[in-house]
């Protein structure tokens, strides 16, 4: 708040002329205020109650007059706005365009993010609208209380010390809640912006973390946002609270002392003319202005204090990256599993046909699998099965002898296995971060290691030209095949003894993918690779090939003797070097 001030106060003495124009305006505009509780008190006090009612009915329409003539002063009040707003958005587009072009040239560690947009285009035009009506409201509130005020003393001297004192309470009560509601109001901005980006990284990331048994951790971090979120609701809501007391201090009980104090005010000699032109004046003028001005300072005006502190900050419009890297699970080394499906049947709905059925496979420890077949068939329904991503309608899925649960809850879940699917997951952060993402919380991992696991699936040179493992990660700055090597070095360096590899070497050329593979067979532990190129089941000791309605599985050679399936697949990778994926049956 202290960095919004003094640039608001330098960008308002540039355009004193608007002001002052605003000023008479909204002079002229105050008329009737002033009339319209004058007029009030003189047409019952020397027309009606006198008997004149035709002096009574020039004093109303004197005052109906006055509105009138007011709505050419409200068009000179909105002429003069617009020299005040258009500058003003003007400034924030030139600042946040600045900003995210210095970010764009810094170089890939540094490139602008998409909240440029957001600073662009919604928060430049909330900032431009919230001022646009903050100004409205308080030159209207600062002339209606003038004309007002004005004219309790022109009516009687002592209505004022029955309505000041209150109203200057209300007034000061309210002032005393703007910041700290400016505060609490950023509070809750950023706590929402952190539990949206939590949710929006663990939706990304969801399939690690289930198939990781990450579930408890994640929901903890969770919660912990949500606490603080809902901390600074409350909080918000109670100063809410206190704005409403002010309101009703400054805008009820002037109303309330004024019929209270009216024996006191008619021994004074007061009329009833001028007791009802007081009335009118707060009832009429004072009080909508007031519930207005609190409204629009309490919502609008607090939002653009917070807004306008984060498009004046010095480092707007650069990158703000995450120091802290989203839910690692906790993996451990331990020996490497048995993975076994015993008549598994599974279909996505009641009424669809099972995908797979009455599917019997058993992966001895160690073994490199790959997982073939037409497109729709089942294998990357396979290694959700395997991953707890999805449970069978029939059959069991066990993994070293114990039953894998849905969602991976089980105990030991996260020790078992690492699924990388197709979509590879890399999030804003260190590249060592990224790359540590499957390993235990606060265990030492060796430099080498990270060195050797990036090197083994050829992420070497990604990682000279980011410079080095402490970079900076801009996932939008990658491609999709340098996202895949970064989740295959990821998975290489995770002491999970089960890899899951559903296409995730899918965007690499067939060098890479054998670079990849190959770390992965030399790697301890057991593979099941989804294949889509015939290198990769060449490379691995038994091939499984899914047939909707039967599977045959045994090695490369031996099922180009005995699949016919699998050779109209070898075929048209021969042919057309496609994955298998969208190689069909005739």
């Amino acid at each position: 708040m202290r960095r919004v001030a003094p640039q608001a106060r330098r960008f308002l003495a540039r355009r004193r002329r608007v002001l002052l124009g605003l000023a008479g305006w909204s002079l002229l505009e105050s008329a009737h205020t002033f009339l319209g509780g004058y007029s009030a008190a003189r047409a019952l006090d020397d027309g009606f109650l006198a008997g004149r009612t035709g002096a009574g009915l020039a004093w109303l329409a004197l005052a109906a007059v006055a509105i009138v003539a007011g709505g050419p002063a409200t068009s000179g009040v909105f002429r003069g706005l617009a020299g005040l707003v258009e500058p003003l958005r003007d400034s924030l587009v030139r600042r946040v365009v600045s900003g995210a072009l210095r970010a764009a040239v810094a170089g890939p560690a540094a490139r602008a993010d998409s909240a440029a947009v957001s600073r662009l285009t919604q928060q430049t035009e909330t900032a431009r609208d919230s001022f646009a009506g903050l100004v409205l409201v308080a030159r209207s509130f600062v002339f209606t209380a003038a004309g007002a005020l004005l004219g309790l003393a022109s009516l009687a001297p002592q209505l004022l010390l029955v309505v000041l004192p209150p109203l200057l309470l209300g007034l000061l009560l309210f002032a005393a809640t703007l910041l700290p509601m400016a505060a609490r109001q950023r509070d809750f901005l950023r706590a929402d912006e952190a539990l949206a980006g939590r949710f929006g990284a663990v939706a990304t990331g969801l399939r690690d973390i289930v198939a990781c048994g990450a579930q408890e951790r994640t929901t903890e971090e969770a919660g912990r946002l949500i606490a603080v979120q809902t901390a600074a609701a409350r909080s918000l809501a109670r100063w809410a609270a206190a704005r409403n007391l002010a309101l009703g201090v400054a805008g009820q009980l002037p109303v309330l002392l004024l019929l209270a104090a009216t024996p006191w005010l008619l021994g004074q000699g007061l009329t009833a003319g001028a007791l009802l032109g007081a009335l009118t004046y707060l009832t009429q003028a004072l009080l909508p202005a007031l519930n207005t001005l609190m409204t629009a300072l309490g919502a609008a005006g607090t939002r653009l204090l917070v807004i306008l502190d984060h498009l004046t900050a010095d480092d707007a419009g650069t990158v703000a990256t995450n120091p802290r890297a989203p839910v690692r699970p906790e993996c451990a080394a331990s020996e490497p599993p048995l993975v076994e499906l015993r008549s598994v049947t599974f279909a996505y709905g009641p009424g669809a046909q099972p995908v797979l059925r009455d599917l019997d496979l058993v992966v001895e420890p160690g073994e490199h699998l790959a997982v073939v077949g037409p497109s729709g068939i089942g294998k990357s329904t396979l290694t959700a099965l395997v991953a707890g991503l999805l449970a069978p309608d029939r059959g069991e899925v066990r993994v070293r002898g114990e039953p894998v649960r849905h969602g991976g809850a089980e105990r030991q879940a996260g020790r078992l296995r690492v699924l990388i699917p197709q979509q590879a997951y890399v999030f804003t952060g260190s590249l060592r971060e990224n790359l540590l993402y499957l390993c235990p919380e606060g265990t030492g991992v060796p430099p080498q290691a990270v060195e050797a696991s990036s090197e083994a699936v050829g992420l070497g040179p990604l990682v000279r030209r980011l410079g080095g493992f402490d970079a900076p990660v801009e996932p939008a700055a990658l491609s999709q095949g340098e996202r895949q090597l970064v989740a295959l070095a990821r998975a290489h360096l995770s002491p999970a003894p089960l890899v899951l590899l559903d296409e995730a070497t899918c965007h690499l050329d067939p060098a890479a993918e054998a670079r990849a593979e190959r770390a992965f067979a030399e790697r301890p532990g057991t593979l099941i690779v989804v294949a889509h190129r015939i290198s990769s089941a060449r490379r691995a000791d038994r091939v499984l090939v899914l047939d909707g309605v039967r599977a045959a599985c045994g090695p490369h050679r031996d099922l180009v003797q005995r699949s016919p399936l699998y050779r109209d697949l070898v075929g048209h990778w021969h042919a057309a070097d496609s994955p298998p994926d969208r190689a069909r049956r005739p």
